[in-house]
């Protein structure tokens, strides 16, 4: 049992890595948070949040691997070499491949302009909402640029 709880925190441990030490994966946490934020004003069924779901853990799951490609890539050898390049190349490839899909998968979801018209209404007509999402956008780039450690410095 005890190492059966190990494996949750060196996964944990892994996250909080990819989040401190990786842009990308700032963004894609970020995307995904005003995904799932926005998702609420638009008439999905379980499947569609499902599929939602599916894909936001594909995109975070593949920018964490591709985070685990480079960190051993660049253990292994700081010198370039093509078959470390190729595989960091594919890596990379591989989060793009499915970001794009993800896009794609978004575009399908959230095409319905009724869900538009509600969202807008929702921020217009309560400003304190319009407020709380300004504040939240301005939170989230500097999460993004700063990232959790740049935010959190010790002095």
């Amino acid at each position: 049992m005890r190492s059966f709880i190990r494996g949750f925190r060196f996964a944990f441990e892994g996250i909080i890595h990819c989040i401190k030490n990786e842009r990308n994966m700032r963004i894609h946490t970020v995307a995904a948070l005003y995904v799932l934020i926005f998702a609420r004003f638009f008439a999905f069924s379980k499947t569609e949040y499902a599929i939602l779901l599916l894909t936001i853990g594909g995109v975070l799951s593949a920018e964490a691997m591709n985070t685990a490609v480079e960190n051993l890539a660049d253990k292994i050898t700081k010198e370039k070499h093509p078959h470390i390049k190729a595989a960091k190349d594919a890596a990379a490839g591989a989060v793009l491949i499915l970001a794009v899909f993800a896009v794609g998968i978004a575009a399908l979801l959230f095409g319905n302009v009724e869900g538009f018209r509600e969202m807008y209404y929702f921020y217009t007509t309560h400003p304190i909402n319009l407020a709380a999402i300004i504040i939240l956008a301005v939170i989230s780039l500097v999460y993004i640029i700063a990232g959790p450690s740049g935010i959190f410095k010790k002095k």
